[in-house]
């Protein structure tokens, strides 16, 4: 799109410089034949003429403009600032009109680095971002500041290295995200001075020391474990609350022993529901049913230890 846009401006340019080479050629003959007529050749003056046509064809030809809609001119009358021009096809007067610049107000993606910086815990970090801003005033962009790309990326350098400093590195690697919109807070502000609006700051990668990495996994993994440990051990404690209460409701109940009987039969039943589990019922007392028990016992614990071979 914008080389057919150039394409465009260059042909028209072209067709004026070639138009006005033809109106201002009768100045090429009357200089030819004054020189001939005084001189008795016309090559003295022929020359002078012929410069003289060529760069009056030149700034007329340069007159003329085609801008694509991304792209703006500032206009100085007289070296005063006059206004801003584009997009589209437009003709500027030479001489007492110039062009300051042409400013380019798509979105713009720039790197920052911050190296060797110290975090609020005295840890050598570097840190890499990617700044998006805009040309939001082409004025301030061009009067105001003599380059704005540079003025905008030394102040997000500067951003991020106060960033760095004022943080613990737990909270560069935890908290990206706030830190990311801080910082596009902090740019913005003072971008705005260089007619820049600050669209948006990613952090893109944050570079410690391998031997501090190390430590801080290690340390991670004892916290995990500890936080383990405290919920198992609040988990014991919560059934161990559980069990004191359940017996104190089974105990005041009026058949405390059909109650107790009840929960039993409950107990088995969640147990029977293991694939690979044996019941064995028999009255409490009963030393037939327990001698009974014993026995089954025996013989399943004799066909686990030697299995039968199958035919």
């Amino acid at each position: 799109m914008m080389q057919n846009t150039l394409s465009v401006q260059s042909f028209i340019r072209t067709i004026v410089w070639i138009v006005a080479m033809l109106i201002l050629s009768p100045i090429l003959l009357i200089a030819d034949t004054v020189s001939k007529s005084l001189i008795g050749t016309g090559a003295v003056l022929l020359v002078p003429a012929l410069i003289f046509v060529m760069w009056v064809s030149v700034i007329l030809s340069k007159m003329f403009y085609i801008l694509p809609e991304w792209e703006k001119i500032v206009l100085l009358k007289l070296g005063k600032y006059e206004g801003i021009k584009g997009a589209g096809f437009f003709v500027i007067p030479p001489f007492i009109y110039s062009v300051a610049a042409i400013i380019d107000t798509r979105i713009e993606t720039h790197q920052i680095e911050a190296t060797a910086t110290l975090t609020k815990d005295n840890v050598p970090t570097k840190i890499t971002a990617a700044v998006e801003f805009r040309v939001e005033d082409p004025k301030k962009a061009v009067i105001d500041v003599q380059n704005y790309r540079l003025s905008v990326t030394w102040l997000s350098t500067e951003a991020l290295k106060n960033t760095i400093g004022s943080l613990d590195l737990k909270e560069l690697l935890s908290e990206r995200d706030q830190i990311a919109k801080t910082l596009q807070a902090q740019i913005d502000n003072g971008a705005v001075a260089y007619g820049v609006d600050v669209r948006a700051v990613r952090i893109t990668d944050i570079d410690t020391p391998t031997s501090l990495v190390d430590e801080l996994a290690v340390i991670a993994r004892a916290r995990r474990t500890s936080e383990a440990k405290r919920i198992q051990a609040e988990a014991e404690v919560y059934v161990a609350q559980k069990t004191v209460e359940a017996s104190k409701i089974l105990s005041e109940a009026q058949d405390a022993v059909a109650s107790m009987r009840l929960r039993e039969l409950q107990t088995m039943t969640e147990i029977s529901k293991e694939g690979r589990s044996t019941i064995v019922l028999y009255p409490y007392g009963d030393r037939d049913g327990k001698d009974i028990a014993h026995a089954v016992g025996g013989q399943l614990s004799h066909r686990i230890d030697n299995p039968q071979p199958q035919a």
